[in-house]
């Protein structure tokens, strides 16, 4: 294996500012990430980077840069990566405290680009707000009101605001005719925070919608901290059909240009993707349900409003190029808008038909191959964790451990192996899991070595064992390891402390002053 070759701040730093394509990774895991970071590091942790680099990083010979907290996972991330067949891997000098020390900002939370854009617009544009106060003035004597959700529908169904409906973001300029077709219909966009409060009403703003809009201020965070009732499980989605079509793709094509959006059709997408220079991104915008139904092949299904919300972790090459494409050209341009404006080279497909969308379902995994391992079944498994020294381990997510596992399972995580097999008990033997081994798979080899034990693999995981209806435990009963896995935002659910929400919402309000210190954010505003 070769040396490490080091890439230090000052030259990163000078990257960004050409808008040249890098990724810089951050291999830690996603709560310790969210601790600190550099703004444009995207979180890949070692433990999941099979599963995830060749869908993140399509190209092999990107420029990328990997760095942890002084820990060593960098250095095992670098070999993986050249294994991976990336030609250009470089350490990060000084690793995160090396970037601190050369001057380099570091922000916290994930996704946070796409946050610290959101509150750059509201303060350029100065986007209109109303107080949870104001707003529940007006569901209560029942005002001529639309509240639209604009996060995904999933977690509008964990907490909503009363009476809203769930219209998730690139849909909000296709959807609001039939929603509010009187003008004088005063519209509320909310989410769980600010940013796709922000990002959704001026949409709608830019669209150029005739109905006075508002987003509802600090979202249901705001709403909680005002000491009211959200609801749960509401099932309020957007109607099917669309009034006034034409309009809207009027509407979404002209603020597409005026950010500077690029037209291609299907023949120069495909000269995109054969130019071994440059990195192309290709996202379906449109519903879930209707990329699964029918896409173009090679596309990734990401719905506009979380593309804008996510953008790095799906187009985790910084200077890339994106491209849209839809149905109608409604949530491409809008979704490609705002792109555009974060300072993404992105382009609307134009000319598809539905003859184009010929792919089903999901996308195959673009995963290397994987190490051939000894696998047993269900039933063999029952017989050994019946014999003494049979030690199980899931790989799973701690979420999905917490929520269901096999009973006797100890849960966690691959790049913690070494501290995790001093919490458990003396094993003669090992058994892997998860929810389906593909991550458990390649952590087979590396028990094996750490152990010099006999390791065996559950063939199609814990869903196997859950499709023959055999018992299963919940809890945290058998953490090997803390859950570090995922970082739990302030503003999920319903039973998080003041404390944490308002302190989010502070963390917000500063990222701007953050992004002018930073200076290699790119951004533009219409």
């Amino acid at each position: 294996m070769p040396a490490f070759v080091y890439r230090d701040f000052s030259t990163l730093r000078a990257a960004l500012l050409a808008r040249q394509e890098l990724a810089l990774i951050d291999v830690r895991e996603e709560a310790e990430f969210a601790q600190s970071h550099p703004l444009f590091a995207v979180n890949i942790p070692l433990s999941k980077l099979e599963l995830e680099t060749y869908r993140r990083i399509p190209r092999r010979s990107t420029s990328i840069t990997v760095y942890d907290n002084g820990d060593g996972r960098a250095e095992q991330a670098a070999r993986r990566l050249q294994q991976l067949g990336y030609g250009d891997v470089a350490l990060l000098t000084g690793g995160l405290a090396g970037w601190q020390a050369a001057g380099g900002e570091l922000f916290q939370d994930v996704n946070t680009p796409s946050k610290a854009f959101g509150e750059l617009v509201e303060s350029r544009r100065h986007t209109p707000s109303l107080t949870a106060q104001q707003v529940k003035a007006l569901i209560d004597r029942q005002a001529d009101v639309v509240i639209v959700d604009a996060r995904r529908f999933d977690e509008y169904q964990t907490m909503s605001i009363p009476t809203s409906t769930s219209v998730p973001g690139a849909e909000l300029v296709l959807r609001i005719n039939a929603l509010a077709p009187d003008a004088n219909t005063q519209v509320i966009v909310n989410c769980a925070g600010r940013t796709r409060s922000i990002i959704g009403t001026q949409s709608l703003i830019n669209a150029g919608i005739s109905n006075p809009v508002a987003a509802l201020r600090n979202g249901t965070i705001g709403w909680g901290l005002a000491g009211f009732e959200l609801e749960s499980q509401r099932q309020r989605r957007y109607p099917d059909g669309v009034d006034n079509l034409p309009q809207a793709q009027q509407q979404a094509r002209r603020v597409a240009d005026e950010a500077g959006v690029r037209r291609i059709d299907r023949e120069t997408l495909g000269l995109w993707w054969q130019d071994t220079a440059r990195t192309t991104y290709l996202f379906d915008v449109r519903s879930p349900e209707e990329y699964y139904a029918g896409h173009l092949p090679g596309s990734y299904g990401v719905p506009g409003g979380q593309l804008v919300q996510e953008t790095d972790h799906h187009a985790s090459v910084r200077g890339a190029r994106v491209a849209l494409v839809d149905d109608n050209g409604v949530r491409a341009n809008m979704s490609a808008s705002w792109l555009a404006q974060m300072g993404w080279e992105v382009a609307v497909v134009d000319g598809l038909t539905a003859a184009d969308f010929t792919e089903q379902g999901d996308p195959a995994a673009q995963v290397p191959p994987p190490p051939a391992v000894d696998e047993i079944t269900p039933e063999q498994l029952v017989a050994l964790l019946a014999q003494e020294g049979t030690v199980l381990l899931d790989f799973t997510t701690s979420a999905n451990y917490v929520a269901r596992h096999i009973p006797g399972a100890h849960w966690v995580i691959r790049s913690q192996l070494p501290l995790a097999l001093e919490n458990l008990p003396p094993a003669k033997r090992y058994v892997l899991t998860c929810g389906s081994s593909q991550l458990a798979r390649y952590a087979v080899p590396e028990v094996a070595a750490l152990t010099g034990k006999p390791v065996q693999l559950l063939a199609g995981g814990t869903q196997a064992w859950i499709a023959e209806n055999r018992p299963l435990e919940k809890g945290e009963g058998r953490l090997a390891v803390p859950r570090i896995d995922r970082y739990r935002r302030p503003y999920e659910g319903t039973d998080n402390p003041r404390e944490a929400m308002q302190a989010y919402l502070d963390w917000e309000f500063g990222l701007v002053e953050q992004l002018a210190r930073d200076a290699t954010h790119g951004f533009t505003v219409l």
